[in-house]
């Protein structure tokens, strides 16, 4: 059944359009005809997807925490949808912060006259049992509903798709452990659903009125253990079955810090995740899939699906670009440390800002490799992100990217390319790569490399001094390295 198209006068809210969900969601609802304005903390982050020049696409600066702003960015808007979490933001505390800001967006489009909110949430039992993660999607599915909006909730299960942090977790523990000694809830039930059938349910209610104030159940079109999920991702992997060990001792806190290790995961997202994979999660009903009927994918299919776009460096959109940006660093007052360091290239500003934004990820470091892994491993240890957030996009680099364990802050094509590292520090790091053409107008450019650390306390002093005998190795190699693969490229 083709999606209808609507008129262009409907003007649809999203909120999270820089999150997994969000990102690809407004690619859809353009493609069925509506108008998208997007409410973000940071516009830049949605500059290099491809809706961002789209003259049917509005992006507003608002954070939905200031309900005066989201009430002046919601006006004119017939439908929202809200698909905001603060997990990876706000830590231990997310569930409190969620249903302040739900109920704070409730109010909010209430005064701005929105019709209906959508919101996407988590499938599980109802009652007493519940984890803490689906306990708070339910809270801020009351907080939303508390105004006089009507509230359409789709509750999925595991989403399954390339980039999605469901994914990951299982594309790293089937490709790390042959062998794995798993809690018991490798046997509970669940009902996995692609995420392109949650994006078409998503577009599909806003044109059925019937889904208004409904509670839906969204799955995919077969229920299974975790245990068949993973020998699933094995085999779509081309990777043998995996031996699996249940044992009754691997408590949720156990289990987030082993997926840390192993996973790009960070701990504070894993355990909420571990805790509700107790809770079985099946659809009690069919009545989202009778309102708006279409083929919904095997769960084999949909991993197939993110196994074959992972590999092709196709992933739209990822778990690690949510999240707010780090301020810009505060380099006045108390000790700076920089390392300066510049090279002459014989090729030009585009080809050297090519070789420039390859670094980390599959592509590595350009020299000394082995100290970025040591150092990744090391950060995993203290809970940091390590190296295997990994990037993207194998050849670009777009703000607000995560690559490894840094965050892309500044991005001038040709120029400039910043960065700000999110690992675990006693102080403020950046990494800053600026290209200078040849004054005289020849075919040399000129590479300033420049590592700054603002220390915190007596451990912020000694880290600086302990890594800096490293920085000739890291930082003049990396030089080097670009320097060839510039050139190479100009050749």
């Amino acid at each position: 059944m083709p999606i209808p198209i609507k008129p262009l006068g409907d003007l649809v809210a999203v909120t999270g359009a820089t999150g997994y969900i969000g990102g690809r969601l407004v690619t859809r609802l353009l493609d069925a005809g509506y108008r998208v304005r997007c409410l973000v903390r940071s516009p830049r982050k949605l500059g290099d997807r491809p809706f961002a020049c789209d003259t049917r696409v509005e992006i507003v600066t608002c954070d939905v925490e200031d309900q005066v702003a989201t009430t002046e960015a919601l006006r004119g808007c017939r439908s929202a949808y809200y698909l905001v979490h603060s997990m990876l933001a706000a830590g231990p505390a997310y569930a409190e912060v969620d249903r302040r800001i739900a109920s704070s967006f409730s109010s909010a489009a209430a005064e701005a006259e929105i019709e209906r909110i959508i919101y996407l949430g988590g499938l599980g039992e109802t009652g007493r049992g519940l984890s803490e993660h689906l306990n708070s999607r339910r809270d801020v599915e009351t907080e939303l509903a508390s105004g006089p909006v009507p509230v359409t909730v789709l509750r999925a299960a595991m989403i399954i798709g390339s980039g999605s942090a469901s994914f990951e977790i299982l594309r790293y523990l089937v490709e790390r452990l042959p062998v794995m000694i798993t809690p018991r809830w490798v046997s509970t039930r669940c009902q996995p659903i692609a995420v392109s059938d949650v994006l078409t349910y998503l577009v599909r209610c806003l044109s059925q009125p019937a889904t208004i104030g409904q509670t839906l159940d969204i799955g995919g079109a077969e229920v299974v253990t975790y245990k068949d999920i993973i020998q699933m991702v094995a085999k779509a992997m081309s990777l043998p079955r995996r031996w699996i060990l249940p044992v009754p001792i691997l408590t949720p806190r156990l289990s987030s810090l082993w997926i840390h290790l192993v996973t790009p995961i960070s701990s504070r997202i894993a355990r909420p995740l571990a805790e509700g994979l107790r809770n079985e999660v099946v659809c009690r009903n069919r009545v989202a899939s009778q309102l708006m009927p279409h083929k919904l994918q095997t769960v084999y299919e949909s991993i197939e699906a993110a196994v074959g776009n992972h590999e092709a460096g196709s992933v739209e959109t990822s778990w690690s670009d949510a999240g707010q940006m780090p301020g810009d660093p505060d380099w006045a007052g108390g000790k700076l440390f920089e390392d300066p360091r510049s090279i002459e290239i014989d090729a030009s500003a585009a080809a050297v800002y090519r070789a420039v934004c390859r670094v980390g990820g599959g592509n590595g470091w350009y020299a000394a490799d082995w100290l970025w892994r040591l150092r990744g491993w090391m950060d995993r240890l203290v809970g940091g992100p390590g190296l295997r957030r990994g990037r993207r996009n194998a050849e670009k680099v777009a703000y607000g990217d995560a690559l490894d364990f840094w965050r892309v802050t500044n991005v001038d094509p040709d120029r400039r390319l910043e960065l700000h590292a999110e690992m675990k520090l006693p102080g403020v790091a950046t990494l800053t790569f600026e290209i200078e053409p040849d004054a005289d107008g020849g075919s040399k450019c000129l590479l300033r490399q420049t590592a700054r650390f603002k220390p915190r306390g007596l451990m912020g002093l000694a880290y600086w001094y302990s890594v800096l005998p490293l920085h000739g190795l890291v930082f003049r190699g990396m030089q080097r390295g670009i320097r060839r693969a510039a050139e190479s490229a100009a050749d």
